[in-house]
């Protein structure tokens, strides 16, 4: 297993900012990674665990260790006539994936297509698009725990999650690597196409006969048209989450702006979209040197080249305050800041 010193995280994080760290390992199979934590010298020095760094930002170098999650594979551990069970590598990555389970006619992930990242990433975040989360397909984490040098199984219960959030970025956060996903997927497609964009484009395309590799299509054409390629311009996807907040506050900011789009949650919480907020505070298309906000989505902060991740971050506090001042709603980041 290599081990590299003060290697550079630039290709390794989607803004493409320089961040350097200490010490770098791929980490392909669960044994190397017993191996190498097993040594003293980690014991007292910070330790990352990087996927596909679609979600995060360096702010400043890595003065310790970043593990790799490299660990590939798809496996059927289990099926019926009407499901099937897969064990999949934390270290896949999550389009691909989908596009697996769309070929072979799994259903329950094609409302996620083309979202960047791994598949261990996906129940920290519980990814979710187009009225669809992970939550609603994952049987089972499997993880090793960096300290206690343990093997632990969350079934999905155990993961708790909520909107964009899991057990995996509070009581554990940083203290795991994912090493398998479980997930129970359906050979009967239910489909999701409630949100009003997914239909239009389903139109667009003269789609007459739902299918996984139609609805798959069309969130991959929307993303492209939407989100900017991180391989063309350096960003994370949506920065901000979507703010939740009480029912009788949305009903006094509609007062005021009666043009504030909303989602409903519960019978007494109402979401909206942060964009909406975002490009209301005029920051849409917004630059300042190399940071900025993307022209096409307000919710998605970018590198045009040379930005630090600090800049980027002072920018988005500002985003962040101006959106409180004119609305009183606090916008909490997507993206996680090292």
């Amino acid at each position: 297993m290599p081990l590299e010193e003060h290697y550079s995280l630039k290709k390794h994080n989607t803004f493409g900012v320089e961040a350097c760290a200490r010490y770098f390992a791929p980490i392909r199979q669960m044994e190397e990674l017993e191996e190498l934590l097993i040594a003293d010298l980690w014991k007292s020095m910070p330790t990352l665990v990087l996927g596909e760094g679609s979600n995060i930002l360096f702010t400043r170098d890595v003065d310790g260790l970043v593990l790799k999650n490299e660990i590939k594979g798809i496996a059927v551990i289990r099926e019926t006539a009407d499901e099937v069970w897969l064990k999949v590598g934390g270290g896949e990555n999550w389009h691909r994936f989908v596009m697996f389970c769309v070929g072979n006619q799994y259903a329950g992930v094609e409302n996620l297509a083309l979202i960047p990242g791994s598949v261990g990433a996906s129940p920290v975040q519980n990814i979710g698009a187009y009225g669809v989360e992970v939550k609603e397909v994952i049987e089972k984490v499997v993880a090793w725990h960096l300290e206690t040098h343990e093997l632990l199984h969350f079934s999905n219960a155990d993961c708790a999650f909520g909107y964009r959030d899991s057990v995996f970025k509070h009581a554990y956060q940083g203290r795991l690597m994912i090493v398998w996903v479980v997930f129970r997927l359906s050979k009967h497609p239910v489909f999701h196409t409630e949100y009003a964009a997914l239909r239009e484009e389903l139109e667009r395309m003269g789609v007459k006969t739902l299918s996984l590799k139609a609805i798959s299509e069309a969130v991959i054409r929307i993303r492209t048209r939407k989100l900017p390629d991180p391989a063309k311009i350096g960003n994370a996807g949506s920065f901000f989450k979507n703010p939740q907040i009480p029912l009788a506050q949305y009903q006094a900011l509609k007062q005021q702006f009666p043009d504030l789009p909303s989602f409903p949650v519960h019978a007494d919480s109402v979401k909206i979209p942060a964009a909406w907020l975002i490009e209301q505070c005029g920051w849409k298309g917004y630059r300042e040197g190399d940071a900025g906000v993307h022209s096409q989505q307000a919710l998605v902060l970018v590198n045009y080249g040379k930005a630090t991740g600090k800049q980027i971050l002072d920018l988005s506090e500002r985003i962040r305050q101006s959106v409180h001042e004119r609305f009183g709603v606090w916008l909490e980041r997507e993206v996680n800041v090292w």
